[in-house]
């Protein structure tokens, strides 16, 4: 199952068997938002904090994968989550809902494909027959944990990025139709001595980088291999510094073929800065969107790489530099 140093080849060929997406009301806004299954008019969803709204958007996303599959959280064998709040306490506490044996993990931005690894290489090794994984994140609770209150109303740089409102899972099993997960490249730490919380594209850039490089490498395939490679949430400037490193090494990438999801959630929009970040920010556009691309037969492989920052507020104050990530996933059409 192992090939090379660091990816995982599934020969049982794990299948995404269902999928769910529930997003904000900015986001439904944007040019995907007939991509998601639920898409609100208020970010608060009616609760009395970010935090619970942040739990309620992963809960939906979660019971619209088992709902299209006519399942029932009873069938779920293990719940895989993580998120960006202290202690991962949205995934926690919306495993209790599930009540499924629980791993919480932490990848920041990068979770998304983490527990989607994770989920397939379970389901590969014949140790679960049904996995549940998803991830979330809210725009107005992680700039109160991360940055700034919304109230202050603090002036940001034009490279910063906007978390996106939104919960993606995706049931992964053994049997049925769905896309298959062929392959996953766990990601290494890079850090290359960024220290601006405001500028995670140019962090998070040199691991992405990285992580492809090692997927190729491991795999003994090209760029080419892949009809897009698509990373998490690099923004604009994180892409431009991906395909920098790509000029400087070698790499051909063909125009159009890289794709990233901090860019393609929110198009145009000036308001977000550089794009979109968050846990959810590859979560809802890979499974609401990309995804369905996929299944129309537009591409038949795609190489998602979610990218994470693992920076927190103690690390910041204490003038740390902030180490990233980056976890890729290949999925192949049916």
């Amino acid at each position: 199952m192992l090939q090379g140093r660091r990816t995982w080849r599934f020969e049982n060929s794990p299948r995404i068997i269902s999928v769910g997406t529930a997003v904000g009301p900015k986001e439904g806004k944007g040019p995907l938002g007939d991509s998601f299954d639920v898409v609100h008019g208020d970010i608060r969803l009616g609760q009395n904090s970010w935090e619970n709204a942040e739990r309620v958007l992963m809960e939906e996303a979660g019971d619209r994968a088992l709902q299209k599959k006519g399942l029932v959280k009873e069938q779920v064998e293990f719940y895989i989550a993580g998120d960006l709040m202290n202690q991962v306490i949205t995934s926690s506490f919306a495993a209790r809902t599930f009540a499924a044996p629980y791993l919480g993990i932490y990848g920041a931005c990068s979770t998304s494909m983490e527990g989607l690894a994770l989920a397939a290489l379970l389901v590969n090794s014949q140790s679960a027959e049904l996995v549940l994984t998803g991830t979330a994140s809210h725009n107005a609770a992680a700039e109160r944990l991360y940055r700034y209150p919304t109230e202050y109303g603090a002036q940001k740089p034009p490279t910063a990025q906007w978390t996106v409102t939104g919960a993606g899972a995706a049931l992964v099993g053994r049997d049925g139709e769905g896309p298959k997960i062929t392959a996953a490249t766990i990601g290494r730490i890079i850090d290359m001595g960024v220290k601006d919380p405001f500028n995670m594209g140019a962090a998070m850039a040199p691991a992405a980088f990285d992580t492809i490089e090692a997927h190729l490498r491991d795999l003994n395939v090209e760029t080419d291999y892949y009809d897009i490679i698509a990373t998490g949430d690099l923004g604009r400037l994180g892409s431009d510094i991906l395909r920098d490193l790509w000029q400087k090494h070698g790499v051909r990438v063909a125009a159009g073929q890289h794709q990233d999801c901090g860019v393609l959630i929110y198009g145009d929009d000036p308001s977000v800065f550089s794009g979109g970040s968050g846990a959810a920010c590859s979560a809802v556009v890979t499974y609401g969107h990309l995804l369905a691309r996929l299944a129309a037969g537009e591409w038949n492989r795609i190489l998602i790489v979610a990218t994470g920052a693992l920076l927190s507020t103690l690390s910041y104050q204490q003038g740390e530099s902030i180490p990233c990530i980056a976890h890729a996933v290949a999925i192949e059409r049916a």
